[in-house]
């Protein structure tokens, strides 16, 4: 089934130096903008992380140092990337987890102002969870009938998710809406503020805590009644995008005090 769209659907996969957001960075990207008319554009970069790419990510993605020594930082091409995805929406294969708060961060790093909470986010992975529980190999297998060719390379794995959904929407169309919104609220899990999964909204619609000793507590009543803990975390080793959010909500917590 061909995707409804109204906005550019911009499929994307990255490949890093590890998974830690807060630290590691970005060596390849890969993005394929769907247009609303159907036609397709890909594109595939690699980038020198300007750190160390540790072994475990060079045996799953095969990237090692001396290969991207030579490209440019994300910094260099951070404007024309924000520039690139602008107005678009986005679908990825665990990407609320993994790639869109690592491409939030890297782009924070780089002093660039671009918000994905403005657009609409697809996750296939979490489509194919609710519905069959496998790995994206095991998805483009089951859905595409296609045995996945250099699984784990940015581009390889990027036209796969694009192949998946489509057949995702033509296998489930008794459930699924070919609706880009309709698709982002279904692969949505929980309502996350940041990128990182710390901070989430309960039944209540409040900001809650998603990890930790104060888990399931709302910010607001812990920077009352512990108000070290916000120090703690905005000198801990939190993604920029989860103190910018814990930051926001202090300020707007005080405020509503006055």
């Amino acid at each position: 089934m061909k995707l409804n769209l109204k906005n550019p659907l911009l499929f994307f996969d990255i490949e890093s130096t590890g998974l830690i957001i807060s630290n590691d960075r970005i060596v390849e990207i890969s993005v394929l903008k769907v247009l609303p008319n159907g036609d397709q554009e890909l594109k595939t970069r690699r980038l020198n992380p300007t750190i160390p790419i540790s072994p475990e990510a060079t045996a799953i993605h095969g990237i090692k140092d001396e290969d991207v020594a030579g490209c440019p930082t994300f910094k260099e091409i951070a404007k024309s990337l924000a520039n690139y995805m602008s107005g678009c929406d986005f679908a990825g294969y665990n990407s609320t987890r993994f790639d869109i708060p690592m491409l939030a961060e890297e782009f924070l790093r780089a002093g660039v102002d671009f918000n994905f909470r403005k657009r609409k986010l697809i996750d296939v992975q979490n489509i194919f969870h609710k519905m069959e529980q496998r790995t994206l190999s095991a998805a483009y297998k089951f859905y595409c009938n296609k045995k996945l060719e250099n699984a784990h390379s940015a581009e390889a794995d990027t036209i796969a998710t694009f192949e998946v959904l489509e057949s995702q929407l033509d296998r489930y169309n008794d459930v699924l809406e070919n609706d880009v919104k309709f698709l982002a609220d279904f692969s949505s899990k929980t309502k996350l503020l940041d990128y990182a999964g710390r901070i989430i909204l309960n039944d209540k619609e409040e900001a809650v805590f998603n990890f930790g000793k104060y888990k399931g507590k709302t910010v607001e009543s812990v920077f009352s009644s512990d108000p070290s803990y916000y120090s703690w975390m905005m000198n801990g080793d939190f993604a920029l995008d989860t103190k910018q959010i814990i930051t926001d909500l202090k300020i707007n917590s005080e405020k509503g005090k006055k």
